[in-house]
């Protein structure tokens, strides 16, 4: 009677562990997207491509975190909650990892996709350059803001990993 109790108070105990993880993942993130999109919103702080392809990551994560986090409060096989959380772990690894380059692009080491960084050629041609230079053109390789050395792309890498590292956690209870 009482190993029936411990194994289902262990598997009860993983569950909780991947919905914390999962739980804290969707939290953090939309937060994280909140913010970024308060930057933009509120402050006109205007994201670039690389900014724009590094929210993709988020707009996974929260909704997949979301499921998890309900699929370890219904029971849902632990299998499958692990594999959620390995999906999740590998799209912000992924991300961190952009974030990263995006960063690098911001101080110089690298350079950055062609249509948002690099020197601003005239293209010649009064009608279109005169509408081009209507048009304002965010760029890859310029902070436009920082807070303590980092970059909101910086930011991006450390919130990513941090939620990676809650999706191992959460991972390496559910499978032992």
């Amino acid at each position: 009677m009482a190993s029936d109790t411990t194994i289902t108070g262990q598997a009860a105990g993983k569950r909780d562990a991947v919905f914390i993880a999962a739980a804290g993942i969707a939290v953090i993130g939309a937060l994280t997207i909140a913010g970024a999109w308060f930057f933009q919103l509120v402050l006109d702080i205007r994201p670039c491509p690389l900014c724009l392809e590094q929210r993709y990551a988020y707009y996974l994560a929260i909704p997949l975190a979301a499921l998890i986090a309900l699929g370890a409060s219904k029971g849902v096989s632990r299998r499958l909650l692990a594999l959620g959380l390995v999906i999740l772990a590998l799209a912000l690894l992924a991300n961190a990892g952009l974030g990263a380059y995006h960063a690098g692009v911001e101080w110089g080491f690298w350079q950055g996709p062609t249509d948002c960084s690099g020197p601003i050629t005239d293209l010649g041609g009064g009608s279109l350059l005169d509408g081009l230079n209507k048009v304002k053109v965010i760029r890859c390789d310029e902070v436009q803001w920082r807070f303590l050395g980092l970059s909101l792309a910086g930011y991006n890498v450390l919130i990513s990993l941090a939620m990676a590292a809650l999706a191992a956690w959460g991972l390496g209870k559910a499978i032992r």
